[in-house]
Parts: C-alpha cells; structure tokens; sequence
C-alpha cells in the first residue's frame, strides 16, 4: 500500500484514530504521540489534535483508500467489542430498545429485507457524548424481541471519520444498501464537511462501504447537510436531505438519480412554509393511503409555550410530490407533545402497515442519571401510523399485546394501588379535573393533570430525578367532554396516546426503583396489564 511508509511513521495502523483529506492534504489523527517517529518534522504536528499533516503524498485509488479505511475499522470494531455488553441499571427498560452502553440517539435504515425487520441506531460505544457515531444494527422477525447484529459501520474512512451520521435504506433485490451522511471535522476551527455516502450488503449483516455518492453541497447551501431518505418515483430515485440554506433556514434538498449511485442535484424545497426554523434534519416521506406525508425536524421554530424551552422540534406535513420531483409542504404538526422525542423513522410491514420508530431524546439534553452507568437514552415505542377521515393517529404496534402478562382492574376514587413495577399498558377516560399519579412513592411522581379550567391537559415531571430539560409540557384540547388514555409505560418512561391516537406525548421518567405506586385524584376505572420483559437487545445476555 502506497501509505504504508506514512502509516508507519505515524506509529503503525494500531495508532490511527483517523485519517483525512482536505484540500490535497493527508491529515493523520494518532493516538499516541509517543509512538511517532522521529523524522516527523515539529511544524507537522499538531499537539492540540494530536495530528499530523502531509503536504505531498502518492496519489491514491479509491480503492486503496476504502481498504486504509477497513484496517482502521477492524482496530475500532475491537475497541468497541467491551461496550457490547450491557451494564445493570435500575433505569434499564424492559421492553424498549437501549444502548448496551454509550450513547444512542436517531434510528437509521429501519425497513423491511428478506423476510426479516432491521433496525439500525446510531451510537457513539465508548461514553455518553455525541461523538464520532457508529451505527448499531438489530434484527426481528415480529419488531417486539430485537437479536444484536455485528456492527456494520465504524467511522473509520476518510470521508466519514468523524461519524458515520443518520441515513435510511434501500431494500434493491437481494442487496441491502445504508445511504447516510458521512461527517468529517477539519482543524481546530472543527469546519464541517459533509458527503452523502453508501455501503452495500449482501447478506443483510456485512457492509462494504462504497465511499460518497454525492461529493459537493447543494448551491447556496451551509455544510448542514445531511440524513438521506430515498424514494422511488416513477422511473427514478429520488433524495431528500435535511438541508441550511446559506440565510440560515430550513429547506430540503432534493437529488436525483437513475441507478442509486450517481446523484445530480435538482432543487431546494419547502418555501412556502417561510421562515420556519434555521435547519431541518431527518427527513422521511411516505404514503397513508393516497395522502403523501413529509415528516421534518425543524430546529429553532417557536413552541408558543412558556415551558416549552427546547429548539429541537419534530413533526409531520402534508406534502404533493409533482411529476418532475417537486415537493410542497403545509399544514405541518408536531408528531409528539411530550419531551423525549425525535428524528424519527418510518418503515412499511409486510403486512403494509406503515410503523415508526423515534429517539426518545433531545440533543443537548445528555446530563441523565443513566450516565452515571455508563449508558444513554433508548428508543420509543413502535407506534403504527394511519390517517382516517382527515385525522393522523398513531398507536402502538398490535405485536405489543404479546407481551401481557397479568390484568388488573381497579376502580379508584382518590385512592390509589401498588403494581410493583414500572412496566405497563393503562388504559382509561379521565374527567376534567382529574390527576393521575405514576411512577409514585413518599418523594416522587408523574403527573397528568387535566386542567378543567383551560381544557388543558398538563404532563409534570418536576418531582423525578430530572437532571437537565423542561418539566412541563401542555396539550390544548378545548374540543372534548373528557380525556382518553392510553399509556405504555417502563422503567424509565411513558409514552401516552391520547383520544385514540390523535395525540400522543412521550418523556423519560426517572424515578426509584420502588417508585411503582398509582394514585387517582379523581374517579375512574383503570384497566391495566403488566408487561413481560422483550428479549434484550444486546450481544450478551444480561444475568
């Protein structure tokens, strides 16, 4: 390999973090100084990055370059093969998707491939920060007890070395192809270079990445690109990519392209929704029956709620697609009014159910008790979307119901029942001025409070072990006699779907271990299943 001499002299390939390429420069990051040879002149250097950059160097092939890339990769794939294994934690849920350890945030590539669900996250293994992303990747065959696949993509190339972002995929005869947003950081300024990439299967296991497919940003458009969706229309493939605009608003970007592989440029899309936040990220498209939907997420538009603080917002709009690829957007709506929920994703059953799935979490918000085991955030429920009569609902997958386990039905009059655990489905019709209590003991609690003055339905956090984002979300609805809910609760969460799924709020809730009580202020019957455990979705098992 033609640089074997500069790898070497870098302190052997055991001592690459990463490799770059900007500008016709070779910028390798070490891991170790010490381990640097002597000839490497001290302007080379760069302390504070621990980096060493080449003036001139061979010119070299693509494939020269992605095969530097897969012995990177191997060195990572081993350094990441301990934060497999999951730690203990009394905040571990018991039925949704969670990290072993480090951090998880956006699902990526959810689809459906030869008979059988994946379900790709993203992950950074070795802390609770946003760092040089990996994608984890799960599989199933009935989207509830998800089996750990060998880890498909490391950031290890020089197009992606700062992390392999968030993409979708593309299910094309027997191959599975993963489109996503290669990140790279330049110089102590950290500028951002983003490429549009792709890695190919044919297994549905081990990728090979094919490096970018789209090299340049779109005219008049920031480095703030990213997250690739595709679709197919008519004869060709469409991309639609979260994009900034130089004047620092939102748009989308779309490409298109005949064969997957080579990608031209078409045109930036959504004017007609205005100033509507400086950037949108993970964009999804997909049909309800013959109404076509775009889901964004819109950061920097205004909540219209004092408690309401957080920037990142996520939602659904109608959308008309015209022959030539042009895409119009109104009548846009959050998909969640709760706080814990983001950069979601849409996949099609094989039963044409179309089912998504959503990191219940927030970027910036990283400082959570799970931290202090070495682990954070989790994915949502998996909720099934459909639009009836000109309404949007979501509820939870029917295969959900496979994991009751014991019913109870209580009766509560300002009274209150212990379920000794966290982990249920509660259904119940609540009236105005009620309160509702979960997650309860002498310290701390949930609220959903039903406010019958203003019609407003409050959700409270403020008395759990909240370390850092808002306590108090509100939901207007002025229009009904009472409330509705039905919610899916675990150790550390509630996901509540309200009047039939017209709304819905999602939020960790981080409570004691023996935090399991109920109270009712107010009269109701409460149906409630408790719920097995789902096959945990990690490498190892844990005892």
């Amino acid at each position: 390999m033609l640089l074997a001499p500069f790898i070497e002299d870098c302190g052997g390939i055991e001592n690459v973090v990463r490799v770059l390429l900007p500008d016709e420069r070779l910028i390798v990051e070490v891991r170790n100084p010490a381990l640097i040879r002597n000839k490497i002149a001290d302007s080379q250097f760069n302390k504070r990055l621990s980096q060493i950059t080449y003036q001139t160097f061979p010119a070299l092939t693509s494939d020269e370059l992605l095969n530097l890339g897969k012995d990177i990769a191997k060195h990572q794939l081993a350094m990441a093969e301990d934060f497999t294994v999951p730690v203990e934690c009394d905040y571990r849920p018991l039925w949704h998707v969670s990290p072993p350890r480090g951090l998880l945030n956006d699902p990526n590539g959810f689809i459906y491939h030869n008979g059988e669900y994946h379900l790709f996250y993203q992950w950074h293994p070795f802390s609770c920060e946003h760092k040089d992303k990996y994608w984890a990747h799960l599989s199933s065959q009935d989207l509830i007890n998800w089996q750990w696949k060998p880890v498909p993509l490391t950031p290890s190339d020089w197009f992606d070395c700062h992390g392999v972002f968030s993409g979708h995929a593309v299910s094309l005869d027997d191959e599975l192809m993963l489109f996503y947003t290669g990140n790279v950081r330049v110089g102590e300024q950290r500028d951002r270079h983003t490429t549009q990439c792709l890695a190919v299967s044919k297994d549905g296991i081990h990728f090979e990445k094919k490096g970018p497919v789209i090299f340049d940003l779109p005219p008049q458009v920031t480095p703030h690109c990213r997250d690739p969706k595709i679709i197919k229309h008519n004869d060709e493939w469409l991309m639609l990519l979260g994009a900034q605009r130089d004047d620092l608003k939102g748009r989308l970007a779309v490409y298109k392209s005949s064969d997957l592989y080579t990608w031209s440029f078409y045109k930036l899309c959504g004017d007609e929704l205005g100033d509507f936040g400086y950037m949108w990220e993970c964009p999804d498209m997909f049909k309800l029956g013959e109404q076509l939907f775009v889901v964004i997420g819109p950061q920097g538009i205004k909540s219209g709620s004092p408690h309401h603080t957080i920037p990142h917002h996520n939602g659904i709009a109608k959308a008309a697609l015209s022959k030539d690829g042009d895409i119009t957007l109104s009548e846009f709506r959050n998909l969640d009014y709760g706080f814990d929920f983001y950069a979601p994703q849409t996949m099609q059953t094989c039963d044409g159910r179309r089912v998504m799935s959503g990191w219940m979490g927030l970027p910036d918000e990283d400082n959570q008790p799970t931290t202090d085991n070495g682990w954070l955030h989790q994915l949502t429920v998996l909720r099934e979307i459909v639009f009836v009569d000109g309404h949007l609902l979501q509820m939870p997958i029917k295969e959900m119901q496979s994991l009751r386990r014991e019913q109870h039905v209580l009766n509560l009059n300002n009274s209150g029942f212990d379920l000794q655990t966290k982990a249920y489905e509660l259904t119940t019709t609540l009236k105005w001025g009620s309160t509702l209590s979960l997650f309860k003991d002498e310290d701390n609690q949930l609220d959903i409070c039903l406010d019958s003055d203003t019609r407003t339905l409050l959700l409270d956090r403020t008395k759990t072990e909240l370390r850092q984002g808002d306590t108090i979300r509100e939901l207007t609805l002025e229009e009904c006699d009472q409330v509705e809910l039905r919610i899916w609760a675990d150790t550390s969460s509630i996901e509540i779907f309200i009047n039939q799924g017209e709304f819905v709020m999602s939020s960790r809730v981080y409570t004691p271990k023996q935090a399991t009580g109920i109270w009712l202020k107010g009269q109701a019957k409460l149906d409630i299943w408790t719920l097995n455990p789902a096959s945990k979705p990690f490498a190892q098992q844990m005892s």
